[in-house]
């Protein structure tokens, strides 16, 4: 049994290994290394950016000491005698060859560096790099303000002037360098992003992981809106991840080099800050544990809402003819409640946490004079230690204190990771699943590719479901034969047409044969219109330059919509044609769409039943004269003479093929 104390370390290692799964793959692909190979090469990236800072401060005071000997002595008092005693010490030496070792490991994974993954990496280095030289500055400047109040307190005027100027080149040499990294940060976010998102948008989408993750209940299935994953949860998983490990490794440094001048200042001043942050750091983090569920939650709720008013906006004109703004407005204002109910509690622990963070923050401004105080006025130390120990203590507190002050962001941040690594990680699921075959989940059909349709003892059940809908089914649809599929509302047609075209998955023993993907359509009563141009409706879901402009326009006029063109003559014209259509033309341009595709098998779900009898019977024989095999759900009897075999279902799994010549309807 887990004890309590450890709940929070499992937590902990948990959401470690979930951003472990979302940002290695983007550095080092996942299935070719192993987590510690990719630390290692953190590490070694840290390594290598100490060793060429070293390199380069070197570099910099040798070139300037060579052709500018007084900048050295006015702004760089004392720096070349400490970069000399590196060298000439233990230290040069060990950090040479830490930085050879770290070359060496990148060298050593070139070979899974591939597809531009170096790029990355080579942009880490260069603001490590930059946070690097930012905190040298600081610290700096921090010996710069202690000298200034020295010369204050000795009315040492020309002593304050000269120190005055230093401070005024760190400052200009720390602008363009801070500018860089502001760029530098958000770019490698925006290339990251790209990257992610495509990746999970291909993923998405291949194994028909967008259908399976579409359940018509909207509280069936654990990842909701996928669409705001792969774009606002991904955005923000980037962009914060970046400015997290930036930030996370401007503190370490920061603090390293601050917790030394603070040592050196006073030992017990920097044994009471560790004290201080660590019980403040304790303190809010464990106020903070709601905070990750709520913004979880909030993010869900905060979808929700807009996706109910994307719903109204997509169904505009048939809400507008049922007259049902009320019941409309009586959905969305729930959505919106629960997304307010949400975040008032959400408010309320902000609130509190920011309380316990500005108690925080105001004590511990007086603690470095609680110290120092005393050890000044014993005349063990000037007057400028006040300031330059106010600085350095600030400086580390403020590191230390990271999880304190981005609390907030970083709960955030974790429920992102949560949905998203949650969404890749379904999808990942589907794809195995659909790569292992059938016998992946529990099923013993065999299913193989033909020129026609065999089903051999299938039963035919709804996923997530245990209702047989149609048991022990056998038929066989040679080429060019056509099958009528007729029975009661509910009795499982257009399951049937599911099953035929792969949507859902087999249960059970037998066999099936039908043809590839790209041999067989189905065109449904609504069909679907996608957002694009005319040229691409029609050839969709093919490339639309695999068609001449006449062919767009010859199968226009076969399925009876010559008025198309007359309206749009150019057919890369760019419209929303649900809205702009009638069902009737909707249906009669999906037959176009047909004949361009010209598939081997057909599978019709009622997409005839918003047109005329005699439009019905045009698009029919057309398909009949190209030698089509097609399967039709429909409800009039002039159906019958297009098709051979009718297949009547009653409802309860029973099921009769029969002569489509002079088959009666209503007889179920």
């Amino acid at each position: 049994m887990t004890t309590p104390s450890r709940r929070p370390l499992q937590g902990f290692g948990q959401q470690l290994g979930r951003l472990q799964r979302l940002a290695q793959p983007y550095f080092l692909p996942v299935e070719e290394s192993r987590s510690w190979q990719f630390l290692l090469l953190v590490v070694a990236l840290l390594v290598v950016v100490v060793g060429v800072t070293l390199l380069l401060l070197t570099a910099a005071v040798q070139i300037s000491g060579a052709l500018i000997p007084n900048l050295q002595e006015r702004f760089l008092p004392g720096i070349p005698e400490r970069v000399d005693a590196i060298w000439s010490g233990w230290i040069g030496p060990l950090v040479s060859g830490f930085t050879l070792v770290g070359g060496g490991c990148f060298v050593a994974f070139r070979s899974k560096l591939r597809q531009g993954r170096w790029l990355p990496w080579l942009l880490l280095g260069v603001i490590a790099l930059l946070i690097l030289v930012i905190n040298g500055i600081n610290v700096g400047i921090s010996f710069i303000a202690r000298n200034i109040e020295n010369a204050l307190v000795g009315y040492d005027e020309s002593s304050f002037w000269k120190i005055v100027a230093i401070y005024a080149f760190c400052l200009v040499l720390a602008l363009p360098i801070r500018a860089i990294q502001s760029y530098l940060i958000p770019k490698v976010g925006l290339m990251w992003r790209r990257w992610l998102s495509s990746r999970l948008l291909g993923r998405y989408l291949s194994n028909r992981a967008y259908y399976v993750l579409n359940p018509n209940d909207e509280n069936a299935s654990d990842i909701d809106n996928p669409d705001q994953r792969i774009s606002d949860d991904t955005r923000s998983f980037t962009i914060t991840s970046l400015s997290v490990l930036v930030e996370v490794i401007s503190a370490l440094l920061t603090f390293l080099s601050f917790i030394i001048v603070l040592w050196t200042i006073n030992g017990r001043l920097a044994l009471l800050l560790l004290v201080y942050s660590v019980v403040g750091t304790g303190l809010i983090v464990f106020a903070s544990r709601k905070l990750v569920s709520l913004n979880y939650q909030q993010l869900k709720l905060e979808a929700d809402f807009r996706y109910g008013l994307v719903h109204i906006r997509d169904n505009a004109e048939s809400i507008a003819f049922y007259g049902g703004e009320g019941q409309e407005g009586k959905e969305a204002n729930r959505r919106l409640d629960g997304a307010i109910q949400n975040y008032n509690r959400l408010i309320v622990w902000e609130a509190l946490i920011s309380v316990i963070q500005r108690s925080y923050d105001y004590f511990s401004r007086f603690l470095p004079w609680l110290v120092i105080a005393p050890i000044y006025f014993a005349k063990e130390v000037d007057f400028g230690v006040f300031g330059q120990a106010s600085i350095a203590f600030s400086q580390v507190l403020f590191s230390v204190s990271y999880i304190v002050n981005n609390i907030d962001r970083l709960a955030a941040f974790s429920a992102s990771i949560s949905r998203l690594e949650g969404f890749q990680g379904r999808v990942d699921e589907i794809s195995a699943q659909r790569d292992d075959g059938p016998q992946a989940s529990g099923s013993a059909t065999q299913i193989t590719e033909s020129n026609r349709l065999l089903l051999k003892g299938v039963d035919l059940v709804p996923p997530f479901s245990d209702r047989v809908l149609i048991q022990d089914l056998n038929l066989s649809l040679e080429p060019r034969q056509r099958l009528l599929v007729v029975g009661p509302s509910g009795c499982g047609k257009t399951s049937f047409l599911r099953l035929v075209s792969g949507l859902w998955p087999v249960q059970g023993d037998g066999e099936i044969q039908r043809p590839a993907t790209g041999d067989l359509l189905f065109i449904p009563q609504k069909p679907y219109m996608l957002l694009g141009s005319l040229r691409e409706q029609l050839a969709y879901p093919l490339e639309s330059d695999r068609f001449a402009d006449d062919q767009f326009r010859a199968v226009l006029a076969e399925a009876c919509l010559p008025d198309l063109l007359n309206r749009y003559p150019d057919l890369d014209v760019k419209q929303d044609w649900p809205r702009l259509l009638s069902l009737g033309e909707q249906q009669r341009l999906a037959f176009a769409r047909l004949l361009l595709n010209a598939p081997q098998m057909v599978v019709l779900d009622e997409a005839t039943s918003a047109l005329d009898v005699a439009t019905e019977r045009h698009l029919y024989e057309l398909l009949c004269r190209r030698e089509m095999s097609f399967i039709s759900v429909g409800h009039r009897p002039t159906l019958t003479e297009f098709h051979d075999t009718v297949l009547e279902l009653d409802g309860k799994g029973g099921w009769r093929l029969l002569p489509a010549a002079g088959y009666e309807f209503g007889r179920v």
